[in-house]
């Protein structure tokens, strides 16, 4: 990632304002060389002591040489700049690689080296370059972290320059800037089988076919050129006529994951906030369903998709899925919180037809909110919910064992509408959460189920 630097010769044509700009530059050794050559030329005048002149002007001109000779050779230094990675989680460090280059045929002299970062990923850093030789280079590094995801800018890379004796300091930015995006930590979930096939689940759902093997045999009647090793003698049997396989393709099971963003619905702050366990949580999902082959589709509580994906959502197929869990996790890093009271424009969002399995990350939940979730849950083949409660977010894990009792209504609720519901604790994973509700559903499937549609 180049930063560039400035071409040569630019700002010619603005001489009044480069003169201006290197006399700004004089330091307070300059100033003072300056002073005292003017004030020994004035006396040199008074008292006509020609040695004395000769003494003001060597004084006096010689912190505007530097200045002069510093201004010109400011265009004829390169910087660059490297980000490894350019893409981080949260509570990670990644490194900046800076790099100077002096493509003039004069050496430099001392460069103070600065690069311009946001408070939240550290103290500005600051290098000392040594003299940097005709056509040489000098590169240096540092180390940046962010507890908070979001995308911060880097730059633009400033360049202190200095004349040997120290009368002339001059500030030189470059002009690009380049971007760090922290993304929210990803945790590794277990391969469970929440595929929204458990009884009392409700009716409605789609068949959800293969990720993989044979092609799904559906028979039809026999049309004149069909190839006879294609026909089906189970399906002839059963309808009284030749049968043949119409084989199709599997089609892809899909999962869709809902992050609820209402203000509202969170209480507090920061990144050990119920809102950003949310964020880590969806994250988390939305690799691992990828990474099992589903077609994976992020909704947030505004009914807004990620950008680009398709009517299913991203495909996790091969290079493909990365690509799909870089673009969610991009568009994670920068999610926040809407204004909106209520979960409507989110159950909008799921009625263009997408079915599979819905997995939800609730905050607060009144009995209006749980209404809607209710009417979610008929869109999808299995739907599975983490309800962040701000009461029971908030108070301190060993405070008092169990949900509370609003918790749990809510709670009840949701499973009565065939929900597969988790109340998420302060300091919990999601991992134990993930095992936790899979025995639930495995539960409710052998019990028979208790949830209505």
């Amino acid at each position: 990632m180049d930063a560039g630097g400035t071409r040569p010769g630019e700002g010619e044509g603005e001489e009044g304002g480069g003169i201006r700009t290197a006399l700004t530059g004089l330091t307070t050794r300059g100033r003072s060389f300056l002073a005292a050559g003017i004030a020994a030329a004035v006396c040199a005048y008074v008292l006509g002591q020609s040695d004395l002149l000769r003494v003001g002007l060597l004084l006096g001109v010689l912190p505007l040489v530097c200045a002069t000779v510093l201004y010109r050779t400011r265009y004829r230094v390169t910087g660059s700049r490297r980000l490894t990675p350019g893409r981080v989680p949260a509570g990670s460090e990644a490194r900046v690689h800076l790099r100077v280059d002096n493509v003039s045929r004069l050496p430099t002299g001392l460069l103070m080296l600065q690069d311009r970062v946001p408070y939240v990923l550290g103290p500005r850093p600051r290098f000392v370059l040594d003299r940097v030789e005709p056509g040489g280079r000098r590169e240096v590094s540092y180390r940046v972290r962010s507890d908070l995801r979001g995308r911060y800018p880097l730059g633009p890379l400033q360049l202190r320059l200095t004349d040997p004796f120290g009368l002339c300091e001059l500030t030189r930015s470059f002009s690009t800037y380049d971007t760090l995006t922290v993304i929210p930590r990803v945790e590794a979930l277990p391969p469970v089988r929440l595929s929204g096939e458990a009884k009392g689940y409700g009716e409605g759902r789609q068949r959800s076919l293969a990720l993989a093997g044979d092609d799904d045999v559906i028979p039809r009647g026999y049309r004149h050129g069909d190839d006879l090793r294609r026909v089906h003698w189970r399906s002839t049997a059963r309808h009284g006529e030749l049968m043949v396989r119409r084989e199709e393709q599997p089609q892809r099971a899909r999962c869709t994951v809902l992050l609820d963003t209402r203000v509202v619905a969170y209480e507090g702050a920061g990144p050990d906030s119920a809102f950003e366990w949310a964020v880590s949580g969806t994250a988390s999902v939305l690799v691992h369903m990828l990474e099992r082959g589903f077609s994976v589709r992020l909704l947030t509580g505004t009914g807004d998709a990620v950008p680009g994906e398709g009517a299913d959502g991203f495909a996790g197929t091969g290079q493909g899925t990365a690509d799909a869990a870089g673009l969610m996790l991009d568009t994670l890093a920068v999610v926040d919180q809407s204004d909106d009271t209520g979960l409507s424009r989110a159950y909008d969002g799921l009625r263009g037809g997408h079915d599979g399995l819905l997995v939800a990350f609730f905050g607060d939940l009144d009995e209006e909110q749980v209404t809607i979730a209710a009417k979610m849950r008929q869109r999808s083949g299995g739907a599975l919910a983490f309800v962040l409660d701000s009461e029971a977010w908030m108070r301190e894990p060993a405070d008092v064992p169990g949900p509370l009792e609003g918790s749990e209504e809510r709670l009840r609720m949701l499973r009565e509408a065939g929900w597969t519901a988790v109340l998420v604790p302060r300091g919990a994973t999601l991992e134990e959460l993930w095992r936790l509700a899979d025995r639930e559903r495995t539960a409710l499937a052998a019990t028979g189920g208790e949830g209505t549609r």
